[in-house]
């Protein structure tokens, strides 16, 4: 059975990357951006109008007022198809964020098995001890900071929100103003959580390593005439 001390620190662990998984889960299902910019008619200059779209992973939502013309509209829009609509790289970054995303879920997962695992055993030389956690939660922190990365370059680099509006619109945008909303930024938290499990095995092991040092001690600093008997 494990010490009281491993399981003092294994537990918490576990527990982190519990509260990792449903903030995961919960940025995955908001809404990540919003992009408003301003909207003229094609054969004006007269841009006295706004479009907005606010954008999910899956699902979002167009908004046009006075776009191109004197109207109001909202509706809302499947982002993998209004993607696949405009084609180009935006469809296959956000799919690569998908997926990466996805993955980092699966390794928090894992991680939550070896914590648990851990405190009802020792596996403490094996994939199944501190280094699978090192591992899964690592690899979880790093899928969601690359998803993160790719994401921007998609809405900054790509424009993706400017062009699925101008693909059912006969107007004219400019002036982009692009707002971060909160399933981008609940990857921060998550993030920082997967490091605080890390964090926590690694005082253990630590700890775990001294004590055995402090144990050998003796004996290797004993005089060869003690040894001999």
């Amino acid at each position: 059975m494990p010490s009281a001390e491993k399981i003092l620190y294994f537990l918490p662990s576990a527990l982190l990357n519990v509260i990792g998984v449903a903030i995961l889960g919960y940025g995955i299902s908001a809404e990540w951006a919003s992009s408003t910019m301003d909207c003229s008619p094609a054969d004006t200059n007269w841009f006295n109008g706004t479009a907005t779209i606010q954008m999910g992973l899956f699902a979002g939502t167009e908004l046009k007022d006075s776009c191109p013309r004197f109207t109001t509209s909202e509706k809302p829009i499947a982002v993998f198809d209004s993607m696949s609509a405009v084609g180009g790289a935006g469809i296959g970054l956000h799919a690569v964020v998908v997926v990466l995303l996805v993955f980092a879920l699966v390794a928090s997962a894992g991680s939550i098995f070896i914590t648990l695992y851990n405190t009802i055993t020792n596996p403490y030389e094996t994939c199944m001890g501190p280094i699978g956690l090192y591992v899964c939660s690592g690899l979880s922190a790093c899928l969601a900071f690359l998803a993160m990365v790719l994401y921007l370059i998609n809405l900054l680099g790509v424009n993706i929100g400017k062009k699925i509006l101008l693909s059912n619109l006969n107007g004219v945008l400019m002036d982009e103003t692009v707002t971060f909303l909160v399933g981008f930024f609940m990857i921060l938290p998550y993030i920082t959580v997967n490091l605080l499990a890390i964090l926590l095995v690694y005082l253990y092991a630590h700890a775990a390593y001294r004590q055995r040092q402090e144990q050998q001690k003796p004996t290797e600093d004993a005089p060869k005439e003690i040894l001999m008997y």
